[in-house]
């Protein structure tokens, strides 16, 4: 996650409420305090629900958030591998409570920074330099563009990512549906692997040109690590359920393959097989846009810290 874009203020502070004892923590994080990059993944049984905000300044008040509006949700909803949820929680509600109480305490502090003098940049810090908004903003474009290639077509060459192959489009005869779906899992996590790697180094590379910029900036930089640190093993569990998901949906094609080809042969033992390319086929298609649905996801917060640093850097001194 990433908190992006504008000023931070002594508004955006981490609200505190009394304990409730059906709750892990009694701390609340207010819709304010969270902006258009930091776009937090939730799963409210039985579905996902994924935030997203407008880019506003934190200085303004925020609409109260949506967290189902993702291409992912939209994905696996539309392809009914996912009930449609009502929205019945903010989101910073829902993050507070995913908080214990020392994760509430560190972020209440990176959120009400201790007055003091600005700290000089480390040596190996300037030597590198600031890249512009339009070197930052290319970097972010190769490493997004490599990563939708690699799923659409396979990794191209010189960008250092692994191939990684389709399953063939057949079935494996004898056909045994309860291991037919295993070539595509390893498929689709092996692209979640691939994703995880670049998009994590992508995010951290994003901190570090914000951690050379302005004091709002390096907080910024600051909370999305604390964030990232905070999430990324919830994060991990939430988006290794899609492969589950399709696997369900995989398995409810092949038994409808095979009831119409059963059906088939009983009206003629002498008809050939049926061939899986009716279902197979566009359901492969599906396992790509699910992957390209899930980078857009993942690639949230690091795209808010590019917003945040083009707009810090073109806002008037």
């Amino acid at each position: 996650m990433a908190l992006s874009a504008g000023k931070i203020t002594t508004h955006n502070r981490v609200a505190l409420s009394d304990p409730c004892p059906d709750r892990h923590t009694p701390f609340r994080l207010q819709d304010r305090h969270l902006t258009r990059a930091h776009r937090p993944i939730f799963l409210k049984a039985p579905s996902f629900a994924i935030q997203r905000q407008p880019d506003t300044s934190m200085t303004r008040a925020l609409p109260r958030a949506h967290i189902h509006s993702s291409k992912l949700v939209h994905f696996l909803s539309e392809n009914a591998m996912l009930d449609a949820v009502q929205v019945t929680e903010d989101v910073g509600q829902k993050l507070g409570d995913w908080l214990d109480f020392r994760q509430a305490i560190a972020l209440h502090g990176l959120l009400n920074p201790e007055p003091h003098a600005e700290q000089p940049l480390a040596a190996h810090q300037r030597r590198a330099g600031v890249m512009t908004q339009e070197a930052l903003t290319r970097h972010f474009d190769k490493v997004k563009a490599a990563l939708e290639q690699s799923i659409a077509q396979g990794a191209p060459s010189g960008t250092g990512l692994a191939r990684i192959e389709m399953p063939p489009a057949k079935l494996d005869e004898p056909l045994e549906p309860k291991i037919a779906f295993e070539p595509y899992r390893r498929f689709y996590t092996a692209h979640q692997r691939q994703m995880e790697t670049q998009v994590r180094t992508l995010r951290a590379q994003m901190r570090g040109q914000l951690a050379k910029s302005t004091t709002a900036l390096q907080q910024l930089a600051a909370l999305d690590a604390s964030f990232e640190n905070i999430l990324s093993e919830r994060e991990a569990m939430l988006l290794g359920k899609v492969p589950k998901l399709l696997e369900k949906r995989f398995a409810l094609a092949l038994k409808q393959h095979l009831k119409k080809q059963s059906e088939a042969s009983a009206e003629d033992a002498n008809a050939p097989p049926l061939k899986p390319d009716a279902w197979l086929l566009p359901w492969r298609q599906q396992l790509r846009t699910a992957l390209l649905a899930e980078l857009d996801t993942r690639l949230q917060p690091a795209l808010g810290l590019l917003e945040a640093f083009n707009q810090e850097s073109t806002s008037p001194p």
